[in-house]
Protein backbone atom coordinates (compact mmCIF):
# COMPACT_ATOMS: atom_id res chain seq x y z
CA UNK A 1 0.00 0.00 0.00
CA UNK A 2 1.65 3.37 -1.28
CA UNK A 3 2.20 6.27 1.26
CA UNK A 4 0.16 9.41 0.90
CA UNK A 5 -2.68 7.78 -1.21
CA UNK A 6 -4.30 10.96 -1.86
CA UNK A 7 -0.71 13.25 -2.79
CA UNK A 8 -0.61 14.86 -6.36
CA UNK A 9 2.27 16.17 -7.80
CA UNK A 10 2.18 19.87 -8.25
CA UNK A 11 2.27 21.37 -11.60
CA UNK A 12 5.56 23.78 -10.95
CA UNK A 13 7.12 20.10 -10.22
CA UNK A 14 6.24 18.81 -13.64
CA UNK A 15 7.25 21.72 -15.21
CA UNK A 16 10.63 21.43 -13.39
CA UNK A 17 10.96 18.02 -14.75
CA UNK A 18 9.33 18.39 -18.12
CA UNK A 19 6.85 15.57 -17.36
CA UNK A 20 3.93 15.29 -19.44
CA UNK A 21 0.91 15.23 -17.08
CA UNK A 22 -1.40 12.91 -18.62
CA UNK A 23 0.93 10.28 -18.42
CA UNK A 24 1.19 9.67 -14.83
CA UNK A 25 0.34 6.43 -12.99
CA UNK A 26 0.52 6.07 -9.56
CA UNK A 27 2.76 3.33 -8.45
CA UNK A 28 0.37 0.90 -6.00
CA UNK A 29 3.72 -0.30 -4.02
CA UNK A 30 6.33 1.68 -1.76
CA UNK A 31 5.93 2.70 1.87
CA UNK A 32 8.64 5.24 1.62
CA UNK A 33 8.63 7.41 -1.04
CA UNK A 34 5.54 8.39 -2.94
CA UNK A 35 6.09 7.15 -6.61
CA UNK A 36 4.63 7.77 -10.14
CA UNK A 37 5.54 6.54 -13.97
CA UNK A 38 5.78 8.95 -15.90
CA UNK A 39 6.90 9.93 -19.34
CA UNK A 40 8.86 13.23 -20.07
CA UNK A 41 7.84 15.32 -23.42
CA UNK A 42 10.27 13.87 -25.36
CA UNK A 43 8.42 10.38 -24.77
CA UNK A 44 11.21 9.19 -22.21
CA UNK A 45 10.03 6.27 -19.86
CA UNK A 46 10.66 8.12 -15.92
CA UNK A 47 9.90 7.23 -12.52
CA UNK A 48 8.97 10.38 -10.42
CA UNK A 49 9.19 10.57 -6.81
CA UNK A 50 8.67 12.70 -3.46
CA UNK A 51 11.75 11.53 -1.41
CA UNK A 52 10.71 10.63 2.13
CA UNK A 53 11.93 13.38 4.78
CA UNK A 54 14.01 10.45 6.82
CA UNK A 55 16.29 11.15 3.99
CA UNK A 56 18.26 14.57 3.20
CA UNK A 57 17.84 15.93 0.05
CA UNK A 58 21.51 15.51 -0.60
CA UNK A 59 20.81 11.46 -0.58
CA UNK A 60 20.24 12.54 -4.65
CA UNK A 61 24.51 13.27 -4.72
CA UNK A 62 24.58 9.57 -3.59
CA UNK A 63 22.46 8.01 -5.96
CA UNK A 64 24.19 9.83 -8.62
CA UNK A 65 27.65 8.72 -7.58
CA UNK A 66 26.84 4.97 -7.22
CA UNK A 67 24.59 4.53 -10.28
CA UNK A 68 27.17 6.66 -12.71
CA UNK A 69 29.83 3.88 -11.10
CA UNK A 70 27.34 1.01 -11.87
CA UNK A 71 26.92 2.51 -15.03
CA UNK A 72 30.08 2.64 -15.78
CA UNK A 73 30.90 -0.45 -14.65
CA UNK A 74 28.57 -2.06 -17.42
CA UNK A 75 25.50 -2.62 -14.99
CA UNK A 76 21.75 -2.01 -15.26
CA UNK A 77 20.72 0.54 -12.77
CA UNK A 78 17.84 3.68 -12.68
CA UNK A 79 19.89 6.67 -13.05
CA UNK A 80 18.86 10.44 -12.00
CA UNK A 81 17.48 12.76 -14.72
CA UNK A 82 18.14 16.47 -13.38
CA UNK A 83 15.37 18.94 -13.56
CA UNK A 84 15.30 21.15 -16.79
CA UNK A 85 18.02 23.44 -15.10
CA UNK A 86 20.08 20.56 -14.23
CA UNK A 87 19.63 20.51 -10.78
CA UNK A 88 19.33 16.65 -8.85
CA UNK A 89 16.27 17.22 -7.39
CA UNK A 90 13.74 20.09 -6.48
CA UNK A 91 13.00 21.16 -3.69
CA UNK A 92 9.01 22.26 -3.67
CA UNK A 93 6.29 21.24 -0.93
CA UNK A 94 9.12 18.42 -0.50
CA UNK A 95 12.09 16.62 -2.18
CA UNK A 96 11.12 15.69 -5.90
CA UNK A 97 13.33 13.40 -8.40
CA UNK A 98 12.92 11.80 -11.71
CA UNK A 99 14.86 8.88 -12.23
CA UNK A 100 15.29 6.73 -15.36
CA UNK A 101 12.86 3.63 -15.87
CA UNK A 102 14.08 -0.04 -16.27
CA UNK A 103 11.23 -2.40 -17.67
CA UNK A 104 11.23 -4.84 -15.07
CA UNK A 105 8.70 -6.19 -12.56
CA UNK A 106 9.23 -6.19 -8.53
CA UNK A 107 8.21 -9.03 -6.74
CA UNK A 108 7.13 -8.76 -2.50
CA UNK A 109 7.89 -12.90 -2.31
CA UNK A 110 10.21 -15.57 -4.17
CA UNK A 111 8.67 -18.20 -5.47
CA UNK A 112 11.78 -20.65 -6.74
CA UNK A 113 15.31 -21.09 -5.73
CA UNK A 114 16.50 -20.30 -9.07
CA UNK A 115 14.61 -16.70 -8.41
CA UNK A 116 16.85 -16.95 -4.94
CA UNK A 117 20.09 -17.57 -6.85
CA UNK A 118 19.61 -14.84 -9.01
CA UNK A 119 18.84 -12.12 -6.19
CA UNK A 120 22.06 -13.59 -5.13
CA UNK A 121 24.23 -12.81 -7.87
CA UNK A 122 22.66 -9.69 -8.59
CA UNK A 123 23.69 -8.26 -5.45
CA UNK A 124 27.17 -9.76 -5.72
CA UNK A 125 27.77 -8.15 -8.85
CA UNK A 126 26.58 -4.59 -7.35
CA UNK A 127 29.11 -5.01 -4.13
CA UNK A 128 31.94 -5.90 -6.43
CA UNK A 129 31.34 -2.86 -8.71
CA UNK A 130 31.18 -0.45 -5.75
CA UNK A 131 33.86 -1.81 -4.11
CA UNK A 132 36.26 0.58 -5.55
CA UNK A 133 34.31 3.57 -5.59
CA UNK A 134 35.49 6.68 -3.09
CA UNK A 135 32.61 8.65 -2.35
CA UNK A 136 31.70 9.67 1.31
CA UNK A 137 28.28 10.20 1.73
CA UNK A 138 26.15 12.47 2.41
CA UNK A 139 23.23 10.91 4.15
CA UNK A 140 25.00 8.50 6.73
CA UNK A 141 23.09 5.70 8.21
CA UNK A 142 24.12 5.99 11.69
CA UNK A 143 22.99 2.34 13.77
CA UNK A 144 20.76 1.63 11.21
CA UNK A 145 21.65 -1.89 12.53
CA UNK A 146 23.07 -1.52 16.03
CA UNK A 147 20.56 -4.04 17.50
CA UNK A 148 21.75 -3.31 21.26
CA UNK A 149 20.36 0.29 20.25
CA UNK A 150 17.41 -1.06 18.27
CA UNK A 151 16.88 -3.08 22.20
CA UNK A 152 17.00 -0.45 24.07
CA UNK A 153 14.58 1.03 22.24
CA UNK A 154 12.04 -1.41 22.45
CA UNK A 155 13.11 -1.75 26.36
CA UNK A 156 11.96 1.91 26.33
CA UNK A 157 8.64 1.13 24.62
CA UNK A 158 7.76 -1.31 27.09
CA UNK A 159 8.27 1.41 30.05
CA UNK A 160 6.84 4.41 28.34
CA UNK A 161 3.94 2.83 27.24
CA UNK A 162 2.38 0.58 29.53
CA UNK A 163 -1.39 2.59 28.65
CA UNK A 164 -1.66 1.26 25.28
CA UNK A 165 -4.75 -0.21 24.39
CA UNK A 166 -2.75 -3.12 23.20
CA UNK A 167 -0.22 -3.40 26.42
CA UNK A 168 -1.46 -6.69 27.09
CA UNK A 169 -0.64 -8.77 23.97
CA UNK A 170 2.51 -6.91 23.28
CA UNK A 171 4.23 -7.38 26.39
CA UNK A 172 4.55 -10.91 26.10
CA UNK A 173 5.70 -10.59 22.39
CA UNK A 174 8.18 -8.39 23.78
CA UNK A 175 9.56 -10.70 25.93
CA UNK A 176 10.17 -13.34 23.49
CA UNK A 177 12.02 -10.86 21.23
CA UNK A 178 14.12 -10.02 24.40
CA UNK A 179 14.82 -13.98 25.00
CA UNK A 180 15.81 -14.40 21.14
CA UNK A 181 18.02 -11.43 21.57
CA UNK A 182 19.85 -12.73 24.50
CA UNK A 183 20.40 -16.13 23.02
CA UNK A 184 22.21 -14.75 19.80
CA UNK A 185 25.47 -16.01 18.45
CA UNK A 186 27.75 -13.50 17.79
CA UNK A 187 28.43 -11.75 14.34
CA UNK A 188 32.13 -12.07 13.94
CA UNK A 189 33.45 -8.24 13.63
CA UNK A 190 34.41 -7.29 9.83
CA UNK A 191 35.11 -4.24 8.04
CA UNK A 192 32.45 -2.07 6.46
CA UNK A 193 31.93 -1.97 2.61
CA UNK A 194 29.89 -0.07 0.43
CA UNK A 195 26.26 -1.54 0.55
CA UNK A 196 22.16 -1.28 -0.99
CA UNK A 197 21.68 -0.80 2.37
CA UNK A 198 17.94 -2.57 2.40
CA UNK A 199 18.27 -5.40 -0.08
CA UNK A 200 14.91 -6.50 0.72
CA UNK A 201 13.08 -8.91 -1.83
CA UNK A 202 10.71 -5.60 -3.45
CA UNK A 203 13.93 -3.75 -3.87
CA UNK A 204 15.56 -5.86 -6.48
CA UNK A 205 13.56 -5.40 -9.80
CA UNK A 206 13.56 -8.80 -12.31
CA UNK A 207 12.82 -9.60 -16.06
CA UNK A 208 8.74 -10.11 -17.11
CA UNK A 209 10.03 -13.29 -19.18
CA UNK A 210 11.88 -15.32 -16.54
CA UNK A 211 13.92 -15.28 -13.54
CA UNK A 212 17.01 -12.73 -13.91
CA UNK A 213 16.93 -10.29 -11.93
CA UNK A 214 18.03 -6.93 -13.34
CA UNK A 215 19.27 -4.54 -10.59
CA UNK A 216 18.52 -3.08 -7.35
CA UNK A 217 16.55 -0.20 -7.15
CA UNK A 218 15.36 2.36 -4.25
CA UNK A 219 18.54 3.68 -3.43
CA UNK A 220 18.18 5.91 -0.42
CA UNK A 221 19.92 3.19 1.71
CA UNK A 222 23.26 3.63 0.24
CA UNK A 223 25.30 2.99 3.21
CA UNK A 224 29.18 1.51 4.62
CA UNK A 225 28.27 -1.32 6.79
CA UNK A 226 29.67 -5.20 7.01
CA UNK A 227 28.31 -7.59 4.07
CA UNK A 228 27.31 -9.59 6.55
CA UNK A 229 24.67 -7.62 7.74
CA UNK A 230 23.89 -6.91 4.00
CA UNK A 231 23.29 -10.40 2.85
CA UNK A 232 21.54 -11.02 6.34
CA UNK A 233 19.16 -8.82 5.77
CA UNK A 234 18.56 -9.99 2.49
CA UNK A 235 18.00 -13.29 3.10
CA UNK A 236 15.70 -12.89 5.99
CA UNK A 237 13.64 -11.36 3.29
CA UNK A 238 14.33 -13.51 0.17
CA UNK A 239 14.42 -16.87 2.06
CA UNK A 240 10.24 -16.13 3.42
CA UNK A 241 7.81 -16.30 1.02
CA UNK A 242 4.90 -15.10 2.98
CA UNK A 243 7.18 -11.56 2.90
CA UNK A 244 7.18 -9.62 6.14
CA UNK A 245 3.74 -8.56 6.53
CA UNK A 246 2.46 -11.71 7.76
CA UNK A 247 2.49 -13.64 10.57
CA UNK A 248 2.89 -16.79 9.10
CA UNK A 249 6.34 -16.35 7.90
CA UNK A 250 8.66 -19.44 7.22
CA UNK A 251 12.48 -19.97 6.02
CA UNK A 252 12.76 -22.06 2.94
CA UNK A 253 16.03 -23.60 3.16
CA UNK A 254 16.21 -23.95 -0.89
CA UNK A 255 16.04 -20.79 -0.88
CA UNK A 256 18.86 -19.60 1.08
CA UNK A 257 21.21 -22.32 -0.41
CA UNK A 258 20.89 -21.04 -3.67
CA UNK A 259 20.57 -17.50 -2.77
CA UNK A 260 24.33 -18.27 -0.90
CA UNK A 261 25.58 -20.45 -4.41
CA UNK A 262 24.46 -17.11 -6.69
CA UNK A 263 26.28 -15.04 -4.65
CA UNK A 264 29.19 -17.19 -4.44
CA UNK A 265 29.38 -17.49 -8.31
CA UNK A 266 28.87 -13.49 -9.24
CA UNK A 267 31.43 -12.52 -6.01
CA UNK A 268 34.36 -14.59 -7.46
CA UNK A 269 36.61 -14.40 -4.14
CA UNK A 270 35.39 -10.77 -3.12
CA UNK A 271 34.36 -11.30 0.41
CA UNK A 272 36.81 -12.72 3.01
CA UNK A 273 36.35 -15.82 5.19
CA UNK A 274 35.96 -14.52 7.83
CA UNK A 275 33.21 -12.03 6.11
CA UNK A 276 31.71 -14.61 4.15
CA UNK A 277 31.36 -16.99 7.41
CA UNK A 278 29.42 -14.47 9.19
CA UNK A 279 26.25 -14.16 6.55
CA UNK A 280 24.34 -17.28 8.71
CA UNK A 281 24.65 -15.24 12.21
CA UNK A 282 23.92 -12.02 10.56
CA UNK A 283 20.28 -13.02 8.93
CA UNK A 284 19.78 -14.90 12.47
CA UNK A 285 20.25 -11.01 14.03
CA UNK A 286 18.98 -8.84 12.00
CA UNK A 287 15.52 -10.82 11.78
CA UNK A 288 15.51 -10.41 15.64
CA UNK A 289 16.91 -7.05 15.44
CA UNK A 290 13.80 -6.52 13.02
CA UNK A 291 11.35 -8.16 15.33
CA UNK A 292 12.58 -5.54 17.82
CA UNK A 293 11.84 -3.10 15.42
CA UNK A 294 8.14 -3.88 14.88
CA UNK A 295 7.39 -4.82 18.93
CA UNK A 296 8.58 -1.21 19.77
CA UNK A 297 6.48 0.54 16.82
CA UNK A 298 3.44 -1.63 17.62
CA UNK A 299 3.45 0.48 20.75
CA UNK A 300 5.08 3.96 19.54
CA UNK A 301 2.57 3.63 16.22
CA UNK A 302 5.39 6.09 14.33
CA UNK A 303 7.50 4.60 11.97
CA UNK A 304 6.50 1.63 10.10
CA UNK A 305 3.22 2.04 7.24
CA UNK A 306 0.78 -0.17 8.07
CA UNK A 307 -2.19 -2.01 5.09
CA UNK A 308 -4.93 -0.31 6.33
CA UNK A 309 -6.65 -3.10 4.29
CA UNK A 310 -5.94 -5.85 6.29
CA UNK A 311 -5.07 -4.29 9.83
CA UNK A 312 -7.75 -2.35 11.92
CA UNK A 313 -4.15 -0.17 13.23
CA UNK A 314 -0.25 0.01 13.05
CA UNK A 315 -0.28 -1.49 16.09
CA UNK A 316 -2.23 -4.75 14.58
CA UNK A 317 0.13 -4.75 11.95
CA UNK A 318 3.70 -4.61 13.58
CA UNK A 319 2.03 -7.55 15.94
CA UNK A 320 1.46 -9.48 13.18
CA UNK A 321 5.04 -8.39 11.72
CA UNK A 322 6.55 -9.11 15.57
CA UNK A 323 4.85 -13.24 15.00
CA UNK A 324 6.27 -13.69 11.37
CA UNK A 325 10.09 -12.37 12.23
CA UNK A 326 10.27 -14.81 15.39
CA UNK A 327 8.83 -17.44 13.26
CA UNK A 328 11.48 -16.96 10.92
CA UNK A 329 14.07 -16.19 13.46
CA UNK A 330 12.92 -19.59 14.84
CA UNK A 331 13.95 -21.52 11.53
CA UNK A 332 17.13 -19.51 10.81
CA UNK A 333 18.15 -20.81 14.36
CA UNK A 334 17.15 -24.62 13.89
CA UNK A 335 19.27 -24.64 10.92
CA UNK A 336 22.12 -22.46 11.86
CA UNK A 337 24.74 -25.04 12.05
CA UNK A 338 23.84 -26.64 8.54
CA UNK A 339 23.30 -23.13 7.14
CA UNK A 340 27.18 -22.48 8.12
CA UNK A 341 28.03 -24.93 6.73
CA UNK A 342 26.12 -24.47 3.07
CA UNK A 343 28.22 -20.69 3.22
CA UNK A 344 31.64 -22.50 3.88
CA UNK A 345 31.29 -24.67 1.19
CA UNK A 346 30.10 -22.24 -1.01
CA UNK A 347 33.06 -19.94 -0.14
CA UNK A 348 34.97 -22.96 -0.71
CA UNK A 349 33.85 -23.43 -4.37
Amino acid sequence: MSAHPDLIPPARVLEAFDLEPKSLVRATSGLMNPTWYADSRGGAALVLQRVNPIFSAEVNIDIAAVTEHLANKGLTTPRIVPTRHGALWLEHEGVWRTLTRIDGVCRDALETPEQARAAGRIVAEFHRAVSDLDHRFRNRRLGVHDTARHLRTLREALVEHRAHRHFAAIEPLAQRVLDAAAALPPVPASRDRIVHGDPKISNLLFAHDDDRALCLIDLDTLAHMPVALELGDALRSWCNPATEDAASARFVRAFFDAAIEGYAEAAQGFLTKAEWSAIPRGALTITVELAARFCADALRESYFGWNRARYESASAHNQARVHGQLLLAEGIRAELTALEAKTAEAFGA
